[in-house]
């Protein structure tokens, strides 16, 4: 793997065939006005999920096009948008998607001549040199379909890091005309080489780096706090319970509902009795936000309704819940009646 915020002139043109053997193994130029934030074990977890994705997706394509098919991860690099994109040849396949939950837009890019071949494939055809054009109306849904199936395999590939929701946006063939960033923004890029029966290429997937970094830090972070900001997080989370803790909430008590028919809703008068499905032997339900936490037998305190908790019934009594401390359990609200 390599770590590099190389611009491209360096050698790197993403959507042409290079190999690993190619690249230069003399220094490479780094800028200290831009330094690389992606350490070692951040790299390492992106080449364990983009390896995994690799192997989904050469499978991916062997089984769908029928055609003998390899993807192998090359490199991952942290570049700026504007780096990554005048890298890229035109006309290309720049397909952009979302990565929802994460903000930010995304990019998968391979070249067109690839793109064409697994339409051939799909199509039945033997591959072979392909025309360097834009999609057909009917070419179109078809590598729709394929990119969205790659993105699920890129979704399954994340799921140690992040829970991706990705989805396709649209597609480019001049990089130029993909807005996913501003010209400054830092880019993580994983280079890939792509090879459908006899084509090959160099495909690469552009993640925003704003979006995806945090994910990397994942629990490390903690190990780089200092005593002094374990010790305020720790307070603000004591502050946070405590005032959870104090914080008033609405407190029901209830019967079990009834079923009525429209027509003797509307004919209810004052003075009509309803029969409740409620037995009298089975203790009403204390709910708060629709929750059941203890049951209660209602009753009054001075000039006020109260409730008395009581234990939980025995499974076949009624449904089934943690038990609660018995005691007595003092409420201004008055004993609710959800349905009558």
């Amino acid at each position: 793997m390599t770590q590099s915020t190389s611009a491209t002139g360096s050698g790197r043109t993403p959507g042409k065939m290079h190999r690993r053997g190619n690249k230069s193994s003399g220094p490479e130029p780094y800028d200290f006005r831009r330094p690389t934030k992606l350490s070692r074990e951040h790299v390492r977890t992106l080449q364990i999920a983009y390896e995994t994705f690799a192997r989904q997706y050469s499978t991916l394509l062997t089984s769908s096009l029928r055609a003998v098919s390899s993807i192998s991860l090359v490199s991952i690099e942290q570049l700026t948008y504007d780096e990554y994109i005048s890298g890229l040849s035109s006309p290309t396949i720049v397909a952009m998607f979302t990565l929802d939950p994460l903000p930010g837009t995304a990019i998968l890019e391979f070249s067109l001549s690839t793109a064409m071949a697994c339409i051939d494939h799909m199509l039945g055809g033997p591959g072979g040199p392909q025309p360097q054009r834009a999609l057909s109306d009917i070419e179109t849904p078809l590598l729709h379909s394929l990119i969205e199936r790659t993105l699920g395999e890129l979704r399954y590939a994340f799921e140690g890091i992040v829970a991706l929701r990705p989805q396709m946006t649209t597609i480019e063939y001049n990089p130029q005309f993909a807005q996913a960033g501003a010209a400054s923004d830092p880019m993580i890029v994983s280079s890939f080489e792509m090879k459908v029966g006899a084509e090959e290429c160099m495909a690469t997937i552009c993640l925003p780096f704003g979006s995806i970094f945090a994910k990397l830090q994942g629990e490390r972070g903690e190990g780089v706090l200092t005593e002094a900001q374990r010790a305020a997080r720790e307070a603000a989370y004591r502050n946070v319970v405590a005032g959870l803790e104090s914080a008033p909430i609405e407190v029901s008590v209830r019967f079990q509902p009834v079923r009525m028919h429209p027509a003797d809703l509307i004919g209810l008068q004052p003075g009509d009795v309803v029969p409740l499905a409620h037995s009298t032997s089975t203790p009403l339900a204390v709910v708060t936000a629709d929750i059941t936490f203890a049951y209660a037998v209602p009753g009054a305190q001075g000039n006020r309704m109260a409730c008395l908790v009581v234990p939980s019934p025995q499974p076949g009594q009624g449904p089934t819940h943690r038990p609660a401390p018995a005691g007595q359990l003092g409420m201004k609200n008055r004993a609710e009646e959800t349905s009558r």
